[in-house]
């Protein structure tokens, strides 16, 4: 057997070093929480080649004098931790970003370090280095004007290169560091950073102050878009407080990438928080879409433990149930207000399809309804007696059905009076100040969707038997896994029993939804009980289940639809909350301003 020995001081540096520093974005994310934690205002960061050949760091911080440098690069050595009043560390109350003291020593045991620094408020500037874990003497160095820091790294792992093989490609490295600015930015609006990779300005934020401070950071790195399309959020529970911007869900993305998660000011990749967000969400989104968020998490530091991970990016909650039920309500309260509100960039996207030379242009008008909520106007009964009045006049050949009406006027209506369906898929409505075009069978798929969840709440989902019960095959597991959650589907107004080995017969389904593609219904449901965990209800998989059958059950494209049919569809929408998107987050309607088609055809 091989004895046990004592590692020397080199090799346990450079093993702990692996847990803090993962990649250069690693080194620029602990370098500038060490600024941030400094009281820095301006945070300049330089990277060459992905920041494996060389990162910079400089910062107009408090800067340290010539002791206090010389501890700054031994391992567990810092200013950051608090003494609890008995004497002992307290790590419980941590305020600041760092406060393990591993970052800058685990630096220096893999890459060449240097550190530049002047405390503030004198003349005297004082440098180090350490490469490969030895350290130099401390010398002189000409001065950074009124003090701060300034930390050089080179060759980072040239002293563990097996690790260089791990790396990604100079463009993906610097990508990451990119994204670390970016969620370190977003977290600290007061103070300025600029990022500049291979010579390019990548970044250039000013600090922000007053009210605004924070709206405007996250326009200036999420973009004016998301800005127009995020709604509010600002709630408190129990001592827990969120606040931040999240994205109506048709404004979305194929990744989670761009959702930045902070708690106490800290960045996070926290997988309570994100599977909050994406549980909040999944009413509305198909499940390779993400919603785009910026949420900051608020609570006593004694609530949650920073200390997960060396890396600080894990976070431990006293209550994790507390903080999820409350990202999740407000995230659902802010879009049940949001009504049948979509995104503007929908409008903009069609416009730029539109465009010969395919150029986008981004309409700044934001699609809600005029009463703000998911209320409709009081006169909605009046609307709809009037709407029974308009009468189909089917006289353009190809898929083209005009309508007229003699009742109302676009101007008291959201989403307008209904004049044409296109291709029995399509309903063309004038605005008062433009028009809509709806997705017939995407809009009555999230209405009756809608009513289902409200029915399922309050009274019960209604059945209706079927004239002739309709047989469905399939192979003997498809039908074990739909015969074993009978009780459970009969809940949600589906009655279906055993036929044969392989088959199901359906007696009943929900009433409210109409003629029923039954075959591909029960299909789709043998397919997605496959994906759920044998232990867990269908109530728990609700949305998903009552998702499939709204859209069995819903219009489908190609149906011709009359001027009564296209108005009501108009009037719920304006009525329904969500109605913006369907249940699997694509847009329901497309409005375009008259100034808009006006720019199409040069006019403007």
């Amino acid at each position: 057997m091989t004895p046990i020995r004592r590692l020397s001081p080199e090799t346990v540096n450079r093993i702990a070093a692996g847990e803090v520093v993962e990649r250069p974005a690693s080194v620029v994310k602990e370098l500038i929480e060490n600024a941030l934690d400094a009281g820095a205002r301006q945070i300049d960061i330089h990277a060459e080649k992905g920041g494996l050949a060389r990162l910079t760091v400089t910062d107009d911080g408090e800067g340290m004098d010539e002791d206090r440098l010389a501890l700054c690069v031994e391992r567990h050595a810092t200013s950051k931790l608090p003494v609890g009043q008995n004497g002992e560390d307290d790590l419980l109350n941590i305020v600041t970003m760092g406060f393990r003291g591993e970052a800058l020593p685990s630096i220096g045991s893999i890459a060449r370090l240097s550190i530049t620094t002047q405390a503030r408020g004198t003349m005297a500037a004082y440098s180090l280095s350490v490469e490969g874990g030895q350290q130099s003497e401390i010398r002189p160095a000409p001065t950074l004007g009124s003090g701060g820091t300034r930390i050089d790294v080179r060759d980072v792992f040239y002293a563990t290169p097996a690790r260089l093989k791990f790396m990604k490609s100079e463009r993906a490295e610097a990508n990451a560091i990119a994204d670390v600015v970016r969620r370190l930015a977003l977290s600290r609006p007061d103070a300025g950073f600029t990022l500049t990779l291979d010579g390019r300005s990548r970044l250039d934020l000013p600090a922000e102050n007053g009210d605004e401070a924070r709206r405007l950071r996250l326009s200036a790195i999420l973009g004016k878009d998301f800005g127009e399309n995020a709604l509010e959020i600002d709630q408190e529970r129990e001592g827990v407080r969120i606040t931040g911007l999240a994205s109506l869900p048709t404004f979305n993305r194929g990744s989670a990438q761009h959702q930045y998660l902070f708690v106490n000011g800290r960045p996070v990749r926290d997988k309570l928080l994100g599977g909050a967000v994406r549980g909040a969400y999944q009413d509305f989104l198909a499940r390779d879409r993400h919603p785009v968020v910026a949420l900051f998490v608020y609570l006593e530091g004694g609530l949650v433990d920073v200390n997960v991970h060396p890396a600080k990016a894990e976070v431990r909650f006293r209550d994790p149930g507390l903080v999820r039920g409350l990202i999740v309500g407000s995230l659902r309260h802010a879009l049940a207000g949001a009504g049948h509100r979509a995104s503007t960039t929908v409008a903009g996207y069609a416009l730029g399809r539109a465009r010969p030379d395919g150029s986008v242009h981004q309409t700044p008008h934001t699609l809600m309804a005029p009463w703000g909520s998911a209320r409709p106007p009081e006169n909605t009964s009046l609307v709809r007696d009037r709407s029974a009045r308009v009468e189909a006049d089917f006289v353009q050949p190809g898929g083209v059905y005009e309508t007229s009406q003699e009742a109302y006027s676009a101007s008291d209506l959201p989403l307008g009076v209904a004049r044409a369906q296109l291709h029995e898929t399509y309903v063309v409505a004038q605005t008062q100040d433009g028009m809509v075009i709806v997705d017939q069978h995407a809009a009555h798929e999230r209405l009756v969707y809608e009513r289902m969840k409200k029915m399922l709440a309050e009274t019960g989902v209604a059945k209706q038997a079927l004239l002739v019960p309709e047989i469905v095959d399939l192979d003997a597991a498809e039908a074990e896994r739909v015969l074993s959650r009978t009780d459970e589907l009969a809940e949600l107004g589906l009655v279906v029993d055993g036929f044969g080995a392989n088959s199901i017969v359906v007696r009943e389904v929900p009433a409210l939804l109409g003629k029923l593609d039954v075959q591909g219904l029960i299909r789709d449901l043998a397919d997605e009980l496959s994906e759920y965990d044998a232990t867990l209800s269908l109530k728990e998989k609700l949305e998903e289940v009552v998702s499939t059958m709204a859209c069995h059950g819903s219009v489908r494209s190609g149906r011709r639809l009359t001027g009564e049919e296209m108005n009501a569809l108009l009037r719920e929408m304006e009525a329904t909350p969500h109605s913006g998107q369907c249940n699997h987050g694509r847009p329901t309607y497309v409005e375009l301003k008259l100034a808009d088609i006006e720019r199409l055809f040069g006019r403007r």
